[in-house]
């Protein structure tokens, strides 16, 4: 049984509820058009921000990375704001490595997730390993991020005149905005 197909109508309707702050940490969606089919897509997908870039590592098994292979337009929904960005597939060996271990140095709960464990230095202790596991996956980049909304943007209006500095009066209208967006979605 494929769980992914299971979660991801869960996963993909919290990304897009209020409550996305529960699992956007890490997990983002992705919408992208098929190449041959022309049809849209959208799942959720793991994803590391590193300054300009988001990376994506997927195994070569999957196929949703093909369609960026030449470089596409993507949306990501990242954080409650929707993102149109130019996404690209890598699959070379050294320059899946490199980004490996890039995003190893930088977040080592990925040394455990991949068991590969860096040395002091940040290099694989067994460069054979990472060699092995870039093989086994591909990187997607996305650069060039611009923001096409936020989720709870149709809210703010009604609140231009909270004092956004005061802590206690973005409690109240994180906490309003969650009860105007619960009610529009029952009056629907």
């Amino acid at each position: 049984m494929n769980w992914q197909k299971l979660s991801n109508p869960f996963v993909i309707a919290l990304l897009r509820s209020p409550l996305h702050g529960l699992f956007d940490t890490h997990t983002m969606l992705i919408t992208l058009t098929g190449r041959t089919s022309g049809k849209r897509y959208t799942f959720p997908v793991s994803y590391v921000y590193d300054g300009e870039t988001i990376f994506v590592i997927s195994r070569r098994d999957r196929t949703w990375w093909k369609n960026l292979r030449s470089g596409a337009q993507v949306t990501v929904l990242l954080r409650g704001h929707a993102w149109q960005a130019r996404g690209a597939s890598f699959t070379d060996t050294e320059t899946v490595a490199n980004d490996l271990l890039r995003i190893m140095q930088r977040i080592p709960d990925y040394q455990r997730l991949f068991h590969i464990k860096l040395d002091v230095t940040g290099q694989p202790e067994h460069p054979q390993d990472l060699t092995r596991l870039a093989e086994e996956r591909v990187i997607v980049r996305m650069r060039g991020l611009t923001e096409l909304s936020a989720y709870i943007e149709p809210y703010k209006e009604v609140h231009a005149d909270v004092n956004h500095n005061d802590t206690e009066n973005k409690r109240t209208l994180a906490a309003e905005t969650l009860v105007a967006v619960g009610a529009g979605q029952r009056d629907q």
